[in-house]
């Protein structure tokens, strides 16, 4: 509580609001609320725990961090001049060059100025009495604020594997997400990798090119694909220029905002001859053509998932020369797409490579991580180097860390215990004035898409308040109820919620993550735009408004 608010408290009066909205979070979302907020005239502050903004790509500066999405359909579309100044070196750009774009976007709107950074928030409660949101940073600090704009992110909160002994280890020992800003030198180093997600198979292919001797802990493999990425020179960047508006309009207007959109043709419509071309064809294009541009069936119908899953099982084979390490590599558990596929250079030939070993612990699990290294059931290991690529807490995982508590004292936690209840991914019923950009239950797909439009839907319901005097903003009961309904059935006969993954909640490295749920929205982003202008149409008639 600031000195103001000591004096006012103890004077008998509600305390005076330090800002109108504070967003947590300085990465895409909480920068681009902060734009739109200082538009409609507000006192808005942004807390950030980082020392810079970027969020995903500040913390995320691992070897071989890069997108996955064409650099192009992931920045901000917002300002014309931005796009014109701005020049993209690669199509799928490494994370140093997507970081400096952020800052070079804080820098051209002077956003700096309200944003606080090495502030992280460890508490937020509702306060009826004044309609405001008490929040508290981990070092003591309090503000008072109106509107609450969580942009943490749907993969922020990073998990640490458990196994005994990780304090122990005397060498250097690294968590992809919370990796040094000072290089890191593999050179003649014995390197461990522990995971084999997106962020495992980017640094796998990285470290490898200079590690001593890489060996890599895997427990699940995972269907990957080729990123093809390539450079964009002057000519290249004039023509994506150009054509901006077009590229723009189709990404509003796909399945999942990517420039991919699936194929109308079911698998079995064409010959096994054009279908196996087809597959070669999308194996041999850049991005995510394979998994979002594929035949229209092949994460619904477990026969047609069969195909594709034989199709690229068969290109595993090929590039890896070892028959046994080729098999370890292909997933028995998920078909091809059911999980978020990553996008790989050249990752599958690092095991034909004599200094890169490949270790499955289902065979032999670790039993714990030593002074020197790893044991597991059969051998132990000595490293000089251990890096945790053990992913997320994901979509819901970066709320759980804030004490989040609404009317009542009510946590959000615990709110949300059995999965997640949300109003339109944006709103939770008992929780005023608490808005959430891409949280749970909200359209993901190509995010930078997804997160301009619920900024702007944010904004919009924030000026709505602002306009007609109103100071509560509230989801209702059954309002929650039918939207959660509604992203439920939408996951039916979808054979990815039928699969473990951070997608459906699940997560061994956290305590009481073992049960599926639906924690995202799986319909088509036209859609969830189209439902979320309705409301928006009428008033916003549907929220608990005062």
């Amino acid at each position: 509580m600031t000195a103001s608010h000591e004096t006012q408290a103890q004077a008998g009066t509600a305390p005076a609001l330090d800002y109108d909205a504070i967003i947590i979070g300085a990465g895409m979302s909480g920068l681009y609320q902060l734009y739109r907020m200082r538009e409609l005239g507000m006192r808005v502050r942004v807390l950030e725990a980082g020392t810079g903004v970027g969020g995903t790509w500040y913390w995320n500066r691992y070897p071989g961090a890069r997108f996955d999405s064409e650099s192009y359909s992931y920045s901000y579309s917002f300002s014309k001049e931005l796009l014109e100044e701005w020049n993209w070196n690669e199509h799928f750009a490494p994370q140093p060059e997507t970081e400096r774009y952020l800052n070079h976007v804080a820098d051209k709107f002077d956003l700096r100025r309200d944003i606080q950074f090495r502030s992280r928030v460890s508490a937020a409660h509702y306060q009826d009495a004044t309609r405001s949101w008490d929040v508290t940073l981990e070092n003591g600090d309090r503000f008072r604020t109106r509107f609450l704009i969580t942009a943490i992110g749907p993969l922020s909160a990073p998990t640490m594997p458990r196994i005994e002994g990780v304090d122990s280890f005397k060498g250097a020992s690294f968590h992809t997400a919370r990796w040094p800003k000072e290089p890191v030198s593999f050179e003649g180093k014995r390197v461990a990798v522990i995971g084999t997600g997106a962020t495992g198979v980017q640094t796998i292919q990285e470290v490898a090119k200079t590690a001593g001797h890489l060996t890599v802990f895997q427990r699940t493999p995972n269907w990957c694909a080729p990123l093809h990425n390539s450079r964009i020179d002057a000519e290249q960047m004039a023509k994506i220029k150009a054509g901006y508006p077009e590229m723009f309009k189709r990404c509003q207007e796909t399945f999942a905002c990517f420039l991919h959109t699936p194929d109308p043709r079911g698998t079995f419509e064409v010959t096994p001859e054009k279908r196996e071309a087809f597959f070669e064809k999308l194996y041999a294009s850049p991005g995510f053509g394979i998994w979002q541009g594929n035949f229209r069936d092949i994460l619904t119908n477990p026969k047609a998932n069969d195909a594709i899953t034989d199709f690229v099982a068969r290109k595993i084979r090929q590039r890896v020369k070892d028959p046994v390490v080729a098999e370890k590599l292909i997933p028995k558990n998920h078909g091809f797409g059911t999980r978020r596929v990553p996008l790989e250079t050249k990752y599958y030939e690092v095991y034909n490579q004599p200094n890169v070993e490949l270790v499955d612990i289902k065979e032999a699990p670790i039993e714990r991580i030593t002074p020197n290294g790893i044991k597991t059931s059969d051998r132990e290991y000595e490293f000089d180097i251990i890096i945790y690529a053990t992913g997320f807490d994901a979509i819901t995982g970066s709320f759980d860390r804030i004490d989040i508590r609404g009317v009542d004292g009510l946590r959000l936690k615990d709110k949300w215990k059995g999965g997640p209840r949300t109003y339109l991914g944006v709103m939770v019923e008992g929780f005023p004035n608490m808005m959430m950009l891409m949280g749970p239950h909200t359209a993901l797909g190509n995010i930078p898409r997804s997160i301009e439009y619920n900024v702007e839907w944010v904004t919009s319901l924030i000026r709505h308040a602002r306009d007609h005097q109103l100071t509560r903003v509230e989801a209702t009961a059954a309002g929650v109820a039918s939207w959660t309904d509604h992203v439920k059935s939408l996951g039916v006969g979808l054979l990815s919620n039928e699969v473990n993954s951070w997608m459906t909640g699940i997560n061994s490295n956290v305590e009481g993550k073992q049960t599926r749920i639906i924690a995202r929205y799986s319909g088509s982003a036209p859609a969830y735009r189209a439902r979320c202008d309705e409301v928006a149409a009428t008033g916003y008639r549907e929220l608990a408004l005062a």
